[in-house]
């Protein structure tokens, strides 16, 4: 099986539905985010200049040329680049390209019925999981895994299961080998509402647990950036659903996540001013009003529906957010990052791990009913780390490790 929901060059025929000066620009975008990640320059600096090479500006080139074209020669071309891909084929970064685009428009490309929008699923070693018992049998546990100890790991903005490796290192990868979880990977489209994705992830989650072919002891769910709003909204939505996986949920790791925003989203019509301060975040600066409802629930870590329903999301307004309490019954941690070297000082105080303050990170908030009761011994800090070392730094899984061992 191949990731082939989004490795046919059909797939790619879906950019064409966007509009081409937007299209253009969006590609633009993207590559930029794609160069700034990949070139590893640090969170707060001078953006890195240039744009990708390899497959990876075949592919961002291509899809620009295109655009300049109308009607029948935009799929003529895109044949020509699925002929160069490879019909069915995959990559990293493909897959990449395609996450980065899904963050910054995912919303766009859903509502239009675009095939570049990504579908929700889980997949183990970077495949999709049919989730039943039959297709099930594929994922069964590696030697020293434990089939009733599920973990699952939830991706950030822009990113995808895949980008969970990072500097050789893989968090689900070495508490299998160290602890005997079973990983698994959420796999989803980040540009869409955090509730949205949240019921559809209790859903899966639901399904996962039934489908099960061994009695599930223990769940475990790390969430990265988003990835852990996400997570806190599923755990919602399967209370009110009365799901059957939530008791088996023991602990909750949180990697950096804005539990009450990213003050780089509420920057408003100062966006491009402020997100220039990081290449990580620069080229979001261009996005303005188009800018997915993924990352416009980041002002303030939107969770519910009705935080942004019948309500402008680009308008300028206070924090409407309803309250939502930590799940009962389970052990949740958080786990902030921050590129100054001490407590209090410039850069811990105003850049944070470059997207996330460490308030928001540790969930902690100026209204004492907003600030999420996780005890200080299940929280940690990262001197000298940026948002994307939260995946690859060994004192992170040392960690991450302390807390989950038995």
């Amino acid at each position: 099986m191949t990731r082939k929901s989004h490795g046919r060059a059909t797939d790619l025929r879906g950019v064409s539905r966007l509009a081409v000066d937007a299209a253009t620009g969006l590609t633009d975008l993207v590559e930029t985010m794609h160069h700034n990640i990949t070139s590893a320059s640090s969170v707060a600096g001078v953006v890195p200049k240039g744009r990708t090479t390899g497959i990876t500006g075949l592919v961002y080139g291509t899809i620009r040329g295109v655009t300049r074209l109308v009607g029948g020669g935009i799929d003529a071309l895109l044949g020509q680049l699925g002929l160069m891909l490879g019909e069915g084929s995959s990559s990293p970064a493909r897959e990449a390209v395609l996450a980065a685009l899904n963050g910054v428009l995912g919303d766009y490309l859903v509502a239009t019925g675009n095939s570049l929008a990504i579908p929700m699923r889980l997949h183990r070693n970077g495949l999709p999981l049919e989730l039943t018992g039959e297709g099930l049998a594929s994922a069964a546990p590696q030697p020293g895994e434990q089939a009733g100890k599920l973990l699952v790991l939830v991706h950030g903005l822009c990113m995808n299961d895949l980008q969970w490796t990072r500097q050789g290192h893989d968090h689900g990868a070495a508490l299998a080998r160290d602890l005997g979880y079973t990983p698994i990977y959420l796999h989803y489209n980040s540009g869409r509402h955090i509730s949205t994705n949240g019921r559809e992830f209790a859903d899966l989650l639901e399904s996962l647990l039934k489908a099960w072919p061994a009695p599930v002891t223990e769940l475990v769910i790390i969430g990265h950036s988003v990835g852990g709003l996400l997570a806190r909204s599923a755990c919602h939505a399967g209370h009110a659903s009365v799901h059957t996986w939530l008791p088996s949920l023991r602990k909750l790791v949180f990697l950096g996540t804005p539990h009450h925003g990213a003050p780089l989203e509420r920057g408003g019509h100062w966006v491009d001013i402020i997100l220039g301060v990081s290449p990580y975040t620069a080229p979001f600066a261009r996005l303005g009003k188009i800018r997915s409802a993924g990352v416009t629930d980041l002002r303030y870590g939107n969770l519910l529906d009705e935080d942004w329903a019948n309500r402008d999301r680009f308008a300028h307004a206070r924090d409407q957010r309803k309250p939502v309490p930590l799940p009962d019954g389970v052990d949740c941690y958080a786990i902030a990052a921050t590129t100054g070297d001490s407590a209090g000082d410039a850069k811990d105080r105003i850049l944070g791990d470059g997207l996330v303050p460490l308030a928001s990170a540790l969930g902690r908030h100026v209204n004492p009913d907003r600030t999420l009761p996780i005890p200080e011994a299940n929280q940690w800090i990262g001197y000298n780390m940026n948002h994307l070392d939260l995946l690859g730094k060994v004192e992170v899984y040392a960690q991450i490790k302390r807390w989950l061992a038995p």
